[in-house]
């Protein structure tokens, strides 16, 4: 059996949106919806995709994916994340700790803050 290590994401990798394919295409496996801790705020990068960031204060509980990913996918869905995401430590609601998609903190600083809406689904909604 392969080994696979959780992966939340909370934007474009998601179910049914632009980048989901790359998790597809490295075999990845859809594990459940949940929420991060509420201690993120979420950023829209030129309005295309999301930059997610643990802060110590105003932070909620953002929408997320978990996908079972197999160890060798990592660094090839890394490769094909847009500039400024990576890959760093993501504390869930039910305080389980997984790898999972945080923006940099510069792209932040030049984002739209979109914490609000508490997930990019929800933004990408209120858009339209």
């Amino acid at each position: 059996m392969t080994d696979t290590i959780l992966l939340a994401v909370n934007g474009t990798l998601m179910r049914g949106l632009e980048l989901n394919g790359n998790l597809l295409a490295v075999n990845a496996t859809f594990v459940r919806e949940t929420t991060t801790e509420p201690c993120y705020r979420l950023w829209t990068i030129g309005d295309r995709h999301p930059a997610m960031q643990r802060v110590a204060q105003g932070g909620v509980a953002v929408a997320v994916e978990l996908w079972a990913v197999p160890a060798a996918g990592i660094a090839q869905i890394l490769q094909q994340e847009p500039p400024g995401l990576s890959v760093g430590k993501v504390r869930l609601v039910d305080g389980e700790e997984v790898l999972g998609v945080v923006g940099e903190a510069i792209c932040c600083e030049q984002g739209r803050e979109i914490t609000e809406y508490g997930g990019w689904r929800a933004y990408c909604a209120a858009r339209t």
